[in-house]
């Protein structure tokens, strides 16, 4: 295995040395704006613009971010944007060191460019010809035995140790249900996990499968995503099963290839691990109440995406316009509002990076917060807010057990009947509906840790996670319509005499750790 530190480019620290300066707007001492009662309306949506949300989404999506993949010099350009807008709106830095930023070490392992795989005696090319599904060190020189669809019934009797198995994907063995988004990514997911698994627990010493018809037209995308690794908190170490077998996934043309008498695998495969870096933006707006400004409306959304991947239609930067450029520069407006009016506590903005990768960015901020996390008093995240009908919105973290803080609910559905009017889809809250997407977006390592937590979201769409998801396609009217209904419901949160109560015995139906 190599190991290899990729340290922030000095191309970036002429941004990082603007955006730690003082904020453009920051009023004098002496003249903040006055302090308004608890019961006071939204005193500042007018800072709230269409034509600024458009502006700032347009730039923030551009192919020039490439899509602000975390841990890429563009996710970093586009963090350094970020805190430029945010010193422009009158935020103070809130980050380390008196910075906007808060920096935090990511790991990804993945296969090595120079892993080599040869099928009876053609070599295959990484990406193109197979996929090494997941990051492993082996050498294997292998007879190939071909089980068909690798079900129970047809290796039943057989011996499959020491042998290089070859089986199709098939079907998985909870095959999702159609209406899911990205069915066919998930279909292909699960069929090469599920059938790398039995025939692995049957003393296969290395798997390879064959692609399905729905399997095939994922090979590019799936595959590459596969190829890219795994990524976790570099304090988390390594976390790869030890002794578990290769699993190469091939296309269907490589069917008969492997059924033919004498057939080998010879493979020489190698991981390699990169520690490097990804980075929160945090800034804040100071609260005007003596005994509460101590305390936090904590504002959150992720600004990474998932950067430049496999062309579709010919286009292979994947901008991320929905997802989630849109509730990033929300929170600039929001900030905008409340710099110009501040609420009696203080408003905290924390743009995650690494949510894509797995909410990596708000686990480590919940774990190493720049306020004491006991003094986070509620959290308003948001996820995709600018697409679909234009009436429609969903709010999670109202049913139970996702509800964490009645009181924090009442403010958001205030906040929804005073100044949005949206019609709100409860259903995606449930705990039976097949996204599982109250699991699914940086709210999760904050209620896991008991901290009051509301999912603002207008969401799914076809053009999730795909070169589709483009700036154009932003319902800009809906857009500030979502950043208002945020606004307004953690203006309330700011403005109310005590703070969100967590509901006794709150417990999510899954474990669940920061």
């Amino acid at each position: 295995m190599r190991l290899r530190t990729l340290v922030l480019s000095a191309a970036v620290l002429p941004f990082a040395v603007a955006a730690c300066a003082a904020p453009a707007s920051r009023p004098a001492m002496g003249t903040a704006p006055r302090a308004l009662p608890a019961d006071a309306p939204p005193p500042a949506l007018e800072a709230i613009t269409e034509a600024e949300l458009r502006r700032d989404v347009f730039a923030m999506a551009a192919d020039s971010f490439r899509g602000r993949e975390a841990g890429e010099l563009d996710e970093m350009r586009a963090s350094m944007w970020v805190a430029e807008r945010a010193r422009e709106a009158g935020l103070r830095p809130a980050g380390d060191d008196g910075t906007y930023f808060q920096f935090f070490p990511l790991r990804r392992v993945r296969i090595a460019g120079n892993s080599r795989v040869t099928v009876g005696g053609a070599e295959l090319a990484l990406a193109r010809d197979v996929v090494v599904a997941a990051p492993v060190d082996a050498r294997v020189d292998l007879p190939i035995v071909w089980v068909g669809a690798g079900r129970e019934a047809d290796v039943a009797g057989m011996d499959l140790r020491g042998k290089a198995v070859a089986a199709l994907t098939g079907a998985p063995n909870t095959v999702p249900v159609r209406e899911i988004s990205l069915w066919s990514r998930r279909y292909t997911q699960a069929a090469v996990r599920d059938r790398a698994a039995f025939l692995a627990e049957r003393g296969a010493a290395a798997v390879i499968l064959v692609s399905d018809s729905v399997a095939e037209t994922q090979f590019a995308v799936t595959g590459a995503a596969m190829l890219r690794g795994r990524y976790a908190l570099a304090d988390a170490g390594e976390q790869r099963p030890a002794g578990a077998p290769p699993v190469l996934w091939v296309r269907g043309s490589m069917r008969e290839a492997l059924q033919r008498p004498g057939a080998r695998l010879v493979a020489e495969l190698a991981s390699e691990s990169f520690v490097y870096p990804s980075v929160n933006v945090i800034a804040v707006a100071p609260g005007t109440d003596a005994g509460l400004r101590g305390e936090y409306v904590l504002f959150s959304g992720h600004q990474d995406h998932d950067g430049m991947r496999v062309p579709v239609a010919g286009d292979s930067i994947w901008n991320g316009a929905d997802d989630n450029a849109t509730v990033s520069v929300a929170m600039l407006a929001i900030g905008r509002a409340f710099a110009r009016q501040p609420g009696r506590r203080s408003a905290l903005f924390v743009w995650h990076g690494a949510e894509e990768r797995g909410l990596l960015g708000s686990r480590w901020f919940v774990r190493h917060p720049t306020v004491p996390r006991e003094s986070i008093a509620a959290v308003l995240n948001g996820d995709m807010i600018g697409r679909n009908h234009p009436d429609s919105a969903a709010l999670l973290g109202v049913v139970p057990p996702h509800r964490s803080s009645g009181d924090l609910v009442e403010m958001a559905m205030r906040a929804n009947a005073q100044v949005s009017r949206f019609a709100l889809d409860s259903t995606w809250d449930a705990t039976t509906h097949p996204e599982g997407w109250f699991f699914r977006s940086d709210h999760l390592p904050y209620a896991c840790a008991n901290i009051p937590s509301l999912f603002f979201t207008t969401l799914l769409h076809p053009d999730y996670h795909t070169p589709e998801d483009e700036a154009e396609r932003i319902d800009m009217a809906k857009l500030t319509r979502a950043t208002r209904w945020m606004y307004a419901a953690g203006w309330f949160a700011a403005q109310a005499d005590q703070r969100p109560r967590l509901e006794p015995g709150f417990r999510l139906e899954r474990p669940c750790t920061p």
